[in-house]
């Protein structure tokens, strides 16, 4: 038995199921709540994304609305889903329960107000310390993955 190959099928020709007609029909309730739609667009598109059978049949339901559309945007090739994150290595810092030990000790020693302010100040040096992090280590992958330039 040979396989032959098959061509992809573009993103517009691509069956959809329910979840995506829903993301539809609630951008599209979205977009009517802020007075793009009149109520017989909206009943009118609403139908229409209701019984669309690929993603080209409901982009053409959105092609006139401002973002967001509620359809997947079409991942480029060499990027990465904006929320997709690395997974770090080792068990996650236990930052509440610390926080809540720092928080009931000083409760008791000093005063519930003392407790809360130190909680947050904790909480803010440990949130600056971890963006200067995001931000370098995103910094950093940029600069491993430049490209020479073409006349180089």
């Amino acid at each position: 038995m040979t396989s032959r190959p098959t061509s992809p099928i573009p993103l517009d020709d691509l069956r959809i199921g329910d979840a995506e007609r829903e993301a539809v029909t609630v951008a599209l309730h979205d977009h009517f709540a802020e007075g793009r739609l009149d109520r017989a667009e909206l009943d009118e598109r609403l139908g229409t994304a209701l019984a669309a059978k690929t993603r080209g049949d409901l982009r053409a339901i959105v092609r006139d609305l401002p973002g967001p559309s509620g359809l997947p945007e079409p991942e480029r090739a060499g990027h990465h889903h904006p929320m997709a994150r690395r997974r770090r290595q080792g068990p996650p810092f236990p930052a509440f329960p610390l926080l809540l030990g720092v928080f009931l000790v000083l409760a008791f020693t000093a005063g519930p107000g003392t407790g809360v302010l130190v909680v947050l100040q904790i909480a803010l040096v440990v949130w600056i310390v971890r963006a200067l992090l995001a931000a370098f280590g995103l910094r950093r992958s940029r600069r491993h993955t430049r490209h020479p330039s073409p006349g180089a």
